[in-house]
C-alpha cells in the first residue's frame, strides 16, 4: 500500500540553509549582547571623563549614565531572546513543522524592518544630532558625548549588523518559499514499519465468541 507526501528521505537543501541562517543569526545575536555588556563599563568611563569638561551638574550626568545602563542592559537581554527565538525556529524548520515556517515568516518580516529602521535611526543620528529646547543645551551636550565615548568600531559594527541582519531575514524568508520547502512542510507522517491492514479488512477481536 502507498503513502503519498510522505517524509523526504533527507531535509532539503534550501530549508537546511535557511536553518543554517538562523542559526548564524543566533550565535551574532548572542555575542553582540556579550560585547555590548562587555564595552559598557568603558563606554561609561570615558563618557564620565568629557562630560567633565562640560557645565552639565552631577545629577545630569548620573541620569545619562543610569540611561546608558538601561539601554546596555536591555539591549543584551533583547539579544539573548532574539538568540533563543532564532535557535528555537531553526529546530522547529530542521524538523519539518510548518507552524515553525509561518512563524519564521512573520519574524522575518519583523526583523526586517527592525534592521531597516535600525539603520536609519544611525544614520539619522549622525546627519542630524539631537537638539533640545531652551535650557536644556548641558542635556544636549551630554548626549552629544554618548556617541564618542562607544569605541571607534562600536557605531560601525551596528551598522553592519544592522545590514547583515536584514539580509539575513530576507534570504531566510525566500528560501522557505521555494518549491523544494513546500514538499518539505506538506509532506505526512512516514507510516510505520510493518503491514498496514486495508480499512476494508475485518479486523480481529480480542475477545472469544460467545
Amino acid at each position: 500500500m502507498s503513502y503519498p507526501h510522505q517524509a523526504p528521505a533527507r531535509r532539503p537543501g534550501v530549508v537546511a540553509l535557511a536553518t543554517a541562517v538562523l542559526l548564524l543569526m543566533a550565535v551574532v545575536a548572542f555575542a553582540y549582547a556579550v560585547t555590548g555588556l562587555l564595552v559598557l563599563g568603558g563606554t561609561i568611563d570615558r563618557f564620565r571623563a568629557a562630560a567633565a569638561g562640560t557645565t552639565a551638574t552631577a545629577d545630569q550626568v548620573d541620569g545619562v549614565v543610569a540611561l546608558l545602563r538601561a539601554s546596555g542592559v536591555l539591549s543584551a537581554v533583547l539579544g539573548v531572546l532574539a538568540a533563543l527565538l532564532l535557535a528555537g525556529l531553526a529546530i522547529g524548520l530542521g524538523t519539518g513543522r510548518p507552524g515553525a515556517r509561518v512563524a519564521t515568516w512573520v519574524i522575518c518580516g519583523l526583523g526586517l524592518l527592525c534592521g531597516c529602521c535600525g539603520l536609519a535611526l544611525l544614520v539619522g543620528q549622525r546627519a542630524a544630532p539631537l537638539q533640545l529646547g531652551e535650557g536644556e543645551q548641558a542635556t544636549e551636550a551630554l548626549l552629544a558625548l554618548v556617541a564618542d565615548a562607544y569605541p571607534t568600531w562600536w557605531i560601525p559594527l551596528n551598522g553592519g549588523l544592522s545590514v547583515g541582519q536584514a539580509l539575513g531575514y530576507l534570504v531566510v524568508a525566500t528560501l522557505l518559499v521555494l518549491p523544494a520547502a513546500n514538499v518539505w512542510f506538506r509532506r505526512r507522517p512516514v507510516a510505520p514499519a510493518g503491514f498496514a491492514p486495508s480499512p476494508h479488512q475485518p479486523t480481529m477481536s480480542p475477545y472469544p465468541p460467545s
